[in-house]
């Protein structure tokens, strides 16, 4: 596949990837289409805030994870400007729901545009809110295949075990950002960085939790895969 200017202009959240590396994956396993290229492109004009957005290789992964588990019920905390949600959305199928969590208005009206003009805005619901009211307001009936959590980290252990408990035996968690570009090996270093701090002690957590089946995967800026037993 050739290069295409979007791929080129992707900068690799994989602090262990180089520019030209990280374009060879992306023109070799399933880049991101016209519709990806315009969502990202519009985060990037919202300046450096755009780095909370998932790298594209990571949305392949979780549009392809979504599609083998053949997910159809699934939950996100954290949407931003909705990149991860239009991936998994895809994944679920056209009969699969999506329940997406945030706060920012203004950020997620940028998502809810691209997912219209990504044919998707039917399998996504959007609620707007503290996450960890809306979690808790939740059915607590098992009834999710697949949740990803990428919001703030301070309250990282709480949304697990909101998703965790609402997840069904054999369901999959994602957690993102745990590698936090490589600080988790000296979280000594940066005291004042909560966020740090918070990924971990939810690392060490889920490490040590006998609920769950665990997988880490040096994707992105990490990624925690987590089957629940």
């Amino acid at each position: 596949m050739p290069e295409t200017p979007a791929t080129q202009a992707a900068q690799p959240k994989s602090f262990f990837l180089s520019p030209d590396l990280h374009n060879y994956i992306l023109n070799h396993g399933g880049g991101p289409d016209a519709v990806q290229q315009a969502l990202m492109a519009a985060t990037q004009a919202l300046g450096p805030v755009a780095r909370m957005q998932i790298a594209p290789e990571q949305g392949v992964f979780m549009e392809w994870l979504a599609r083998v588990m053949g997910a159809q019920r699934a939950i996100e905390v954290g949407t931003f400007t909705g990149y991860s949600a239009l991936c998994l959305a895809r994944g679920l199928g056209p009969q699969g729901r999506l329940l997406c969590l945030d706060v920012n208005e203004d950020w997620t009206r940028i998502a809810q545009t691209h997912w219209r003009q990504a044919g998707l805005a039917d399998r996504i619901t959007l609620r707007l809110g503290p996450a960890a009211t809306t979690l808790a307001a939740l059915s607590q009936e098992p009834k999710f295949d697949l949740g990803f959590i990428d919001a703030d980290k301070e309250n990282g252990r709480l949304y697990y075990e909101e998703v965790l408990a609402r997840l069904r035996p054999g369901g999959v968690l994602i957690l993102d950002n745990v590698l936090w570009g490589g600080k988790v090996v000296e979280p000594h270093c940066h005291p004042g960085d909560t966020s740090l701090q918070a990924i971990c002690a939810l690392n060490d957590v889920v490490a040590a939790d006998a609920r769950v089946e665990v997988a880490f995967l040096p994707l992105g800026d990490g990624l925690l895969l987590l089957r629940k037993r």
